[in-house]
């Protein structure tokens, strides 16, 4: 299901995008900038750019899309499609609410007091 967001200018807008015609991958929203403008709006890692400004990027290449989203200097106007896959977790930190694993075959380090 699409929707529409308009993040207001000029920029950074705080998002990094992946893919193109050129990756034979769909346009996708791959990062978003915390406190950014595209923070405060409703988009999503992993959301599919389905216009930019009303121009369909089905056709567009990585940089065309860059290139338009550059372009625009007052107002960026995206189409966007919810993402069907979830959203990765970042796996490059523990999760506080988990105890530190101990493989079977290590012992768990020793407390000296």
């Amino acid at each position: 299901m699409a929707y529409n967001v308009t993040l207001n200018g000029p920029g950074p807008w705080g998002f990094r995008l992946q893919g193109g015609k050129d990756f034979n991958m769909p346009l996708t929203i791959s990062r978003i900038t915390p406190g950014s403008k595209a923070a405060q709006s409703q988009m999503n890692q992993g959301d599919h750019v389905v216009a930019i400004d009303g121009v369909n990027t089905d056709s567009m290449t990585h940089l065309e899309a860059q290139n338009k989203i550059k372009s625009a200097s007052y107002n960026l106007s995206l189409t966007l499609e919810k993402s069907k896959r979830p959203v990765p977790v970042s796996t490059s930190a523990p999760r506080i609410d988990s105890p530190r694993a101990v493989i079977p075959h290590q012992k768990p380090p020793l407390l000296v007091s």
